[in-house]
C-alpha cells in the first residue's frame, strides 16, 4: 500500500492511499494453485508413466536401458502373450477373482450400509447414539487387526480358502455406514417420508423407492470406496486364501515378484505388464462414476 499527494483545485494537497488490485492477488493465488495441481498430477501419474514404459521392455530392456523411456525393442504384445498363457492363464483367473470379491462385495456392502446409514439417520430407538458410537469406533480399528480374528473364525466354520472368507468382510464396513448415515441427514427429509407413509407406501417399499433413488449419489462414492479397498486388499488374502485358484490379482503378483526366472520365462516383466493391467478396472470404475458425482454437485448446487 503506497500514498499519493494531489494537488486540489482550492490548493490545498489531498493524500491518497493507493491500495493493491485485489484481482491481481486473485490471479496470484489461482497460479500458486494451478502450479500445485500440477505437481500433484505429476506424483500421481509418475508410477503410471514408468509401467507404461517397462511394460513394453523385455528383461534386457529392464536393466540396461532408460527406466523412464522406451528402449529400441517393443515387447508389449509378447508380455502380454506370455502373461496371460503363463501356468494355463491363471493370470486370467486372479483378475476374475478380483473382480468377484471386490464387484460382488462392495454392491453388498453398500446395499447394507445405505440401508443402516438410513435406519440410523431416520428412525428413532433405544441405544441409537449408543449403536452409532459403535459404528465410530469400531472403523477407527485398523483392519490388520481383525485378520486373524477373522481367520480364527473362519477356520472353525469352514470357509477358509473359499470366496466367502473374502466376500463375508467385505460385505460389514462401518466407514460406509458412517457416510451413508451423513449423506442421509443431508438428502432425506422427514417430511417426504412422513408423505409416503401417509399414502400407505411399507417401510421397504419407501427404502427401495424413494430412499435409493435419492442416496444415488452416495451410493456411488461408498460403493467406489469399497471397490477401491477391496481391489487393492493384500493382508486379508494372504491369510485366509492359500490356494493360488481363489488368489486375487494383487497375491498372485505378489507370488510372483519373489520368483525372477521361472521355466525360462521372465517374470519381471510379467508382475510389471499384470501391475498396469490391475489399474483398468479402477480406472474404468472411476469414469463410469463420474456422472453421478456430478449431479450430486448439480442437486447441491440447485439447494
Amino acid at each position: 500500500m503506497t500514498m499519493t499527494e494531489e494537488r486540489a483545485s482550492t490548493g490545498k494537497t489531498v493524500r491518497r492511499l493507493n491500495r493493491p488490485d485485489p484481482g491481481a492477488r486473485s490471479r496470484g493465488g489461482q497460479r500458486f494453485l494451478l502450479v500445485g495441481l500440477v505437481l500433484a498430477s505429476m506424483y500421481s501419474l509418475f508410477p503410471v508413466w514408468w509401467l507404461i514404459v517397462a511394460s513394453t521392455k523385455d528383461r534386457t530392456g529392464l536393466y540396461q536401458s532408460n527406466g523412464l523411456w522406451f528402449s529400441g525393442g517393443w515387447h508389449l504384445w509378447d508380455n502380454l502373450r506370455q502373461l496371460f498363457t503363463y501356468n494355463d492363464g491363471i493370470f486370467l483367473r486372479w483378475t476374475a477373482n478380483s473382480l468377484l470379491y471386490a464387484g460382488v462385495g462392495s454392491l453388498g456392502g453398500t446395499l447394507l450400509a445405505l440401508a443402516t446409514g438410513y435406519g440410523l439417520a431416520r428412525f428413532q430407538f433405544p441405544g441409537r447414539n449408543l449403536v452409532f458410537a459403535c459404528v465410530v469406533g469400531s472403523f477407527l480399528i485398523p483392519i490388520a487387526l481383525l485378520t486373524l480374528p477373522l481367520y480364527l473364525l473362519f477356520s472353525e466354520i469352514g470357509l477358509v480358502d473359499t470366496p466367502w472368507a473374502m466376500l463375508i468382510p467385505c460385505l460389514i464396513n462401518p466407514f460406509s455406514v458412517y457416510l451413508a448415515k451423513v449423506y442421509t441427514e443431508a438428502t432425506i427429509p422427514y417430511e417426504l417420508l412422513e408423505a409416503a407413509r401417509i399414502d400407505g407406501a411399507g417401510e421397504l417399499r419407501i427404502f427401495f423407492s424413494i430412499v435409493l433413488r435419492m442416496m444415488t449419489t452416495g451410493g456411488a462414492t461408498v460403493f467406489l470406496l469399497a471397490f477401491v479397498n477391496t481391489w487393492n486388499a493384500f493382508f486379508l488374502p494372504l491369510t485366509v486364501l492359500r490356494g493360488e485358484e481363489n488368489w486375487t490379482l494383487n497375491l498372485g503378483l505378489y507370488n510372483w515378484s519373489g520368483k525372477r526366472l521361472e521355466s525360462g520365462v521372465d517374470l519381471t516383466s510379467l508382475v510389471l505388464t499384470g501391475a498396469l493391467l490391475s489399474i483398468v478396472p479402477m480406472a474404468i470404475m472411476m469414469v463410469a462414476m463420474r456422472r453421478y458425482w456430478r449431479t450430486g454437485v448439480t442437486l447441491g448446487a440447485l439447494k
